[in-house]
């Protein structure tokens, strides 16, 4: 038996709000349950249509609705096409249905709303949204290899058109915070707690009892224009060469797909445009790059961040106070990222004007963000004075947490590692950032090799997501587990991998260059591999890599 995902509640003015809570889950989500759920209550107020005035959709989760289901849409087969198709045809149906039944309605959303969460608020009149820290609106199905299939495409060129919609909504899978998302248009309205969404949302159907969609209005037409008018039309040509430039040339179906949907569809009707949509979704969930992706940036990403490669029974313990050695780029930036997840910061060089210039990477950094409107000056200046400048070993006493960042030279590397093992806390771990040498043989220079492990960040530091944790011969379960949270404090995805020279990414793409390098030997053009490779959806050019 199905369960019940909507509440129902009628207020003595006629305002009926349906509250997304599904019982089995901790987020929303398009699932069967929901699917049921929503077309017994759109069924419902279609009938007792008279004595309703308005309709509020909000939710009883801290997000607002987590997007469609992603289990099932993985298993969605080629055989299977015209049933996915027909199943999202329904889903959508009840969304048009609650747009055009005749009565206003408002999307009050508490928190996040991505993809399925956004497509259900931009099937209603008028969109508030809680300001609150965290929340995060879009439509990132093209991350995952898919469209917006639940009218996502449709609504969001018709409401910014279609050169604005794909390139600032739609091609990018962009996630925008509540004050960003109003001002690109996909909220109307923000307000300050969500404790004001549910008012907010009833005053504004009072004032606005025979609201109707934009496009559903005689002589609407779409922003920009379509693909008749003029001016559009003399840029559209130039619009899948772009694309193909910005890919690179790289198998990725999804923005192809999302910006042919919003070309076609724009020369339509709304409900053929849904259709074409719907196709194209159809197209790309049978395919195998969808299921690639989602596996990786979704089920994958899930898995780690969830703890999957930690290991077993090892309580948290929550690391205070980080050492960098070496203050050049990857040590600064290693500082920056850590005093920014709230860790006081160490940050060593051989001399203090180094260590200085190092910090003044992160000071860079936070005025950029200033700048931007990303941050605040108190927050930066609380981010900046966690990072202490020094040349004296002795100002780590207290470090539980020891980062190398020094030429890659294992003598050097050892020497860094003897002058401060002493000074730093009894079970501090000591972390080298090496990208090459295998740990087991950098541990032999320190005296505690159960408390020695690999981390292994990427260039630049604060933009990459990936850190690299190697476990030596001798490194200790605890060490390792250690490691992993602090990677996951810094928001960043620890992959744990196994110690060899050039570990696993540095190998794979040594092997990636080598085999470039052989195929010139073999007389290959140069232009010839660099494009097979970028056919292939490798971002990294082969011939011309710093490493070749």
């Amino acid at each position: 038996m199905s369960a019940n995902t909507i509440q129902w509640e009628k207020d003595a003015d006629g305002i009926v709000t349906l509250t997304l809570d599904d019982p089995n889950g901790s987020a929303n989500v398009m699932n069967d349950d929901y699917k049921q759920s929503m077309a017994a209550a759109v069924k419902r107020l279609v009938e007792e249509k008279d004595s309703i005035t308005g309709v509020v959709i909000t939710s009883a989760k801290k997000t607002f609705f987590a997007g469609g289901d992603l289990t099932k849409i993985i298993q969605i087969q080629p055989e299977n096409a015209q049933e996915a198709f027909n199943e999202v045809e329904e889903i959508k149906a009840d969304l048009r249905t609650l747009e055009t039944f005749g009565r206003p309605v408002v999307a009050a959303i508490n928190g996040a709303a991505l993809g399925g969460g956004l497509e259900i608020a931009l099937a209603t009149h008028h969109r508030i949204a809680a300001d609150v820290k965290g929340s995060q609106i879009g439509l990132p199905e093209v991350s995952l290899g898919l469209l917006p299939g639940g009218g996502g495409v449709t609504r969001v060129t018709r409401m910014l058109g279609i050169q604005n919609g794909f390139v600032t909504v739609l091609a990018q899978g962009t996630r925008f915070n509540p004050t960003k998302a109003k001002e690109v248009g996909l909220i109307d309205e923000l307000v300050g707690s969500v404790d004001e969404l549910i008012p907010a949302a009833k005053a504004w159907i009072k004032a606005n009892p025979e609201a109707v969609q934009r496009w559903d209005v005689k002589g609407y037409k779409i922003p920009g224009g379509t693909p008749a008018t003029p001016a559009l039309a003399a840029i559209l040509p130039s619009f899948p060469s772009n694309l193909k430039k910005q890919l690179k040339g790289a198998p990725m179906p999804a923005p192809r797909a999302i910006l042919a949907a919003a070309v076609e569809g724009a020369q339509v009707d709304f409900d053929t445009a849904s259709r074409i949509e719907s196709r194209y979704f159809t197209s790309l969930a049978t395919g195998q790059v969808a299921k690639n992706m989602t596996q990786a940036f979704f089920f994958d990403l899930q898995h780690i961040n969830g703890g999957g490669s930690r290991p077993d029974g090892i309580a948290k313990q929550d690391i205070k106070k980080i050492g960098v050695l070496g203050a050049g780029m990857m040590g600064a930036g290693i500082a920056y990222v850590s005093a920014k997840a709230g860790y006081d910061v160490v940050l060593k060089d051989v001399s203090l004007e180094a260590a200085q210039k190092g910090k003044g990477y992160s000071e860079k950094l936070e005025e950029k963000a200033l700048s931007r409107g990303k941050t605040t000056q108190e927050k930066s200046s609380e981010l900046l004075a966690r990072i202490h400048p020094t040349a004296d070993p002795a100002d780590l006493a207290g470090v539980d947490f020891v980062i190398e960042a020094v030429f890659e030279n294992t003598e050097l590397k050892h020497k860094v590692f003897q002058e401060i093992e002493d000074i730093v806390e009894p079970n501090a771990l000591l972390g080298s950032n090496t990208s090459t040498l295998p740990i087991t043989g950098l541990a032999t220079g320190v005296k505690r090799q159960e408390d020695f492990i690999g981390i292994h960040f990427f260039s630049p530091v604060d933009k990459m997501p990936l850190v690299e944790i190697i476990r030596g011969e001798k490194t200790s379960d605890e060490a390792l587990a250690r490691v992993f949270d602090y990677v996951l404090a810094i928001k960043k995805t620890p992959i744990v991998v196994n110690d060899s020279r050039g570990f696993f990414t540095s190998r794979v793409i040594g092997t990636f260059v080598n085999e470039a390098v052989a195929m010139l030997a073999e007389g290959i053009e140069p232009a010839t591999i660099e494009q097979a490779g970028s056919q292939a959806g490798y971002p990294a050019r082969r011939c011309s890599s710093p490493t070749s």
